[in-house]
């Protein structure tokens, strides 16, 4: 496998694994907010915006994992490195 099919599979599998992580807690985080507001309708206010905070607090994971999946593509430090071994292997 050559080093830029592995770079592809890294960041695929890096942004698949961060975004079920993060969908799971936004899941898990509204059904609870919901589940409150249900028990409680006078503290709606505080619970949605309390749960709104945490929403962007989970949503930055995802956007971390996006931002290390396009370094691993773009601006990746050892692509260097990996062409000039593949030079060296080709001769």
């Amino acid at each position: 496998m050559s080093f830029f099919t592995m770079c592809m599979l890294a960041a695929g599998i890096g942004m698949a694994l961060g975004t079920v992580g993060t969908g799971i807690g936004q899941g898990m985080a509204v059904a609870r907010a919901v589940e409150g507001v249900s028990r409680n309708p006078g503290a709606s206010g505080k619970i949605l915006t309390t749960m709104m905070i945490g929403l962007a607090m989970i949503e930055s994971l995802a956007i971390y994992a996006l931002v290390v999946s396009l370094i691993i593509l773009f601006a990746n430090p050892y692509k260097d490195i990996a062409m000039k071994l593949a030079e060296t292997v080709a001769k």
